[in-house]
């Protein structure tokens, strides 16, 4: 079992930026893999970035060059930096970790981007 806490959600104008935090505990040996997703009303949960444990990364193409994720050194930590954010980037944006057992989600942190 991993249980992850995140942190960062907040409301912000339009090109600002945020850095998401999110931290597992738990069976961490076991992750090989950490990212986010994201939901906005009315609509299906996205990829949004994730990172595996060798250092691998993939971006969804709405958040390439604009998101970056990074791992803590003890690679039980996932951040996200999101720079000019746009108003549709406004979601409930959840972590994940996937490990040899299954995937396990945070409870989800809220972004909004509105002026």
């Amino acid at each position: 079992q991993v249980h992850l806490v995140e942190s960062g959600g907040d409301l912000v104008q339009p090109g600002g930026s945020l850095r998401l935090s999110c931290a597992a505990s738990g069976s961490i040996s076991s992750i090989y893999a950490m990212g986010w997703h994201r939901q906005a009303p009315g609509k299906q949960r996205e990829l949004v970035a994730t990172m595996m444990n060798g250092g691998t990364i993939n971006y969804s193409g709405s958040v390439k060059g604009r998101f970056a994720i990074s791992r803590g050194n003890a690679e039980n930590t996932v951040y996200l930096q999101m720079n000019s954010l746009k108003p549709e980037d406004t979601a409930v944006y959840y972590c994940y970790s996937a490990t040899k057992t299954g995937v396990y989600w945070g409870q989800g942190t809220q972004v909004t981007v509105s002026s």
